[in-house]
């Protein structure tokens, strides 16, 4: 049996994660190698461990059922595809979602193809998880290229139906209830700050004291950006491992009312002595851990027991939705938007463009309202 273990670096502290045989203690090579591979694309130490851990089920499942992986027909993947799909997630006791199922097994499906490009797998196996398929709509732009050939693309042989729903948001009053709940003024401003600008939590977590710009003018520091904003800078030395996702520096406008949240911070956080050594925005306000900058698990834990104490369900990411949500629907463009939140590709930013169950009822009742004259 395989399982996922951290291993970090004592010369760097860098993350590697790998799969470790419970009986002999030995590594896997050929996932060790991969998640080197992915070290080596800049992926997440979480993006490393999602995958490692996929593919050690993957791994897992085919030892259980005698099937030599470097081997596995398509067959057997079908299988496995079948096996994932009727597997209850232990803490939810549901059967996993479509789009759950594609992640497990597009990464052992991603794995295989790795190996194939490595030499570690004959190519006719990772062959098999794809075929040719004819894009029927194209973007505005595509080229097609001689005889409509790059309308041919490799699709996954092995997908499962998705249902693709919004995401998830605080509605109305709820983002203004979970403000006022919040007690510490780190808090209240972490929150101002998630809402009003729609970071990820990790790029909040990486920020230094030198990205706020809170100033109407800031360029006696060096900027030409006016009014009030702040920098995300990709960073790969945050003591708290936290990271800026696209790796890509931008800057972000916030309104007053985050402002003056983080005067008061600073206020609260001057006051602790263990701090002042500490260059990073957010710290840690207690425990043995005091002045030290504040990790992922302590800022979740946060933001779920306000959003508990409200009386709804509350994570980071939603604060993200929630003010991608409220520029589209305040009517920005989704190019702004698509800058706003860092994404490179503008798919990301289209999942905020879903009709919510408020427009499909004022949609009816317009048609309605209009046949009954």
């Amino acid at each position: 049996m395989l399982k996922a273990e951290k291993a970090i670096s004592p010369a760097t502290g860098a993350v590697t994660w790998l799969l470790i045989d419970d009986e002999s203690y030995r590594p896997h090579q050929e996932s060790l190698e991969y998640s080197i591979y992915l070290r080596g694309k800049n992926r997440s130490p979480e993006t490393q461990r999602s995958y490692i851990t996929r593919v050690g089920r993957f791994l897992n499942w085919c030892s259980g059922r005698g099937t030599n992986w470097k081997t596995v027909p398509l067959g057997e993947m079908a299988r496995y595809k079948f096996h994932v799909e009727h597997t209850q997630i232990s803490r939810t006791n549901r059967l996993p979602a479509g789009k759950t199922v594609n992640a497990v097994v597009g990464t052992a499906c991603g794995f295989l193809r790795w190996c194939a490009a490595t030499g570690k797998v004959a190519p006719e196996v990772a062959d098999a998880l794809s075929e040719p398929r004819f894009l029927q709509y194209t973007p505005k732009g595509f080229e097609e290229g001689e005889d409509g050939r790059f309308r041919h693309i490799n699709a996954r042989v092995l997908k499962a139906a998705e249902i693709e729903l919004p995401p998830a948001v605080l509605h109305s009053g709820q983002a203004e209830r979970i403000l006022s709940a919040t007690r510490p003024a780190r808090d209240r401003f972490l929150l101002a700050l998630l809402l009003g600008t729609g970071l990820r939590i990790g790029e909040a977590l990486g920020l230094r004291r030198g990205d706020m710009h809170f100033l109407p003018d800031s360029q006696h520091l060096g900027c030409s950006v006016d009014g009030a904003h702040v920098h995300v800078r990709p960073r790969q030395d945050n003591a708290n491992r936290a990271r800026a996702k696209s790796g890509r520096h931008r800057h972000v406008p916030v309104e007053t009312a985050v402002v003056i949240a983080y005067r008061d911070h600073l206020v609260e956080r001057d006051a602790i002595r263990q701090a002042d050594g500490c260059d990073f925005v957010f710290v840690n306000m207690a425990s043995r851990h005091i002045g030290l900058s504040m990790s992922y698990s302590n800022a979740k834990q946060i933001i779920e027991r306000t959003g508990n104490r409200c009386g709804f369900r509350a994570r980071p990411h939603m604060m993200r939705h929630t003010a991608a949500t409220a520029w589209i629907r305040g009517g920005v463009d989704p190019d702004v938007v698509q800058s706003l939140l860092g994404h490179v590709s503008s798919a990301s930013t289209a999942v905020y463009l879903h009709a919510s169950d408020e427009d499909l009822r004022t949609a009816v009742d317009s048609v309605v309202a209009g046949v009954g004259r």
